[in-house]
């Protein structure tokens, strides 16, 4: 038998049951990691214990949105639940994209629990050659 000592997860387990199993639904935030890589953006979440079909990624014009649902693991009808500190539920997060992103070409991987998407900067927001036009001829310069 495990006991636990900690009296603020107690009271965190007993507002647990008094909401009823399965109906704690309060959207939490999950750990992310954001970079750049040469021309994209990499968005890494920790999704442990997430069921790649209970992942949603959904943009609507900047604004990123990840949900995902951790759902109970079904149970023989004769197991006794001893301890549970793993939260279970709806898990979201949103994130605003800057206009030099892409995200018509957003590519996502889930692996190992890591949800990783992968941003790629918009063609005109990377640097590029200005011509500029000097009475007949043109010079080139960094722009």
């Amino acid at each position: 038998m495990l006991m636990r000592t900690d009296p603020f997860r107690e009271l965190d387990r007993l507002a647990q049951q008094l909401t009823g199993p399965g109906t704690w639904s309060k959207p939490s935030v999950m750990p992310m990691d954001a970079y750049r890589d040469s021309d994209e953006y990499v968005v890494a979440f920790d999704l442990p214990g997430v069921a790649a079909d209970a992942i949603d990624i959904d943009v609507e014009r900047n604004m990123l949105t990840v949900k995902a649902e951790r759902r109970p693991v079904a149970k023989a009808d004769d197991v006794q639940l001893e301890l549970s500190e793993r939260p279970l539920g709806v898990f979201s997060r949103q994130i605003v994209l800057a206009d030099t992103l892409d995200t018509e070409h957003i590519k996502a991987d889930y692996d190992a629990g890591v949800l990783t998407l992968r941003i790629p900067i918009a063609e005109r927001a990377k640097p590029r050659k200005i011509s500029i036009g000097v009475g007949t001829g043109h010079k080139e310069i960094a722009g």
